[in-house]
């Protein structure tokens, strides 16, 4: 794959509590150079973000009830409304994992809810992505929890925080393009760290890439 066509599916990522605005400065021109589809930014630094990328087509992502997902559902909802409103082009928000593990479906498609209707009554086309920290899941509970996401409204699925107790497998990749719609993409995040660690999950499904090492995914890449 092409630097051009693997940049286009990586969402270029600073987060974390040492997240600073020079960090987001530094990705943001650096996702300008080489085409990311989005910065992923904590919640703070949406507006700036916006404002270093400028007139260029790529997209402000944040985190909603980041990083465990124990926010209440109201909580997430109104977070991402202040989000949209600072200008987020893409919201990846996290379930919540105990309500899943569970078994308590309902409350985890009103989680999941509070956060696509307010990105569906939005005037512009924002994206949700829906993470499932697969590494706290049993394989029963991930195919659940894919279930519950799209029928929730979710655009993706999304393997994990970066923060939780794995990353992205290849495995739970599989499994979640096996278990969504065509018409719900797949996110691969959490310790991907070259274009041959990217290329193995898009080759598994991932339609997107969340990493802090987007500029090292494309250095690895075939020149155009």
């Amino acid at each position: 794959m092409k630097k051009s066509e693997i940049a286009a599916k990586i969402d270029h990522t600073t987060l974390g509590p040492g997240s600073s605005e020079g960090d987001v400065e530094k990705v943001c021109g650096e996702a300008k150079e080489h085409g990311f589809a989005s910065v992923c930014v904590e919640p703070i630094y949406i507006s700036q973000a916006k404002e270093y990328l400028g007139e260029s087509d790529v997209m402000v992502d944040t985190v909603i009830g980041f990083p465990h997902g124990t926010h209440k559902a109201g909580a997430k909802g109104f977070e991402a409304q202040l989000a949209i409103e600072d200008g987020a082009d893409e919201l990846d928000t996290v379930t919540n994992i105990a309500a899943l593990k569970k078994g308590d479906y309902e409350t985890v498609a009103r989680d999941i809810a509070a956060v696509t209707e307010v990105a569906e009554d939005s005037a512009r086309d924002i994206k949700v992505k829906v993470i499932l920290e697969m590494g706290c899941l049993e394989e029963e509970e991930k195919r659940a929890g894919c279930i519950v996401a799209q029928a929730s409204g979710a655009d993706y699925v999304k393997t994990s925080t970066g923060f939780g107790p794995s990353g992205a497998k290849l495995e739970d990749v599989k499994l979640m393009r096996e278990v969504v719609s065509s018409k719900v993409g797949v996110k691969a995040a959490g310790g991907i760290g070259d274009y041959e660690a990217a290329m193995e999950m898009i080759e598994a499904g991932a339609t997107r890439i969340g990493a802090s090492s987007g500029v090292e995914i494309v250095q690895g890449a075939p020149a155009e």
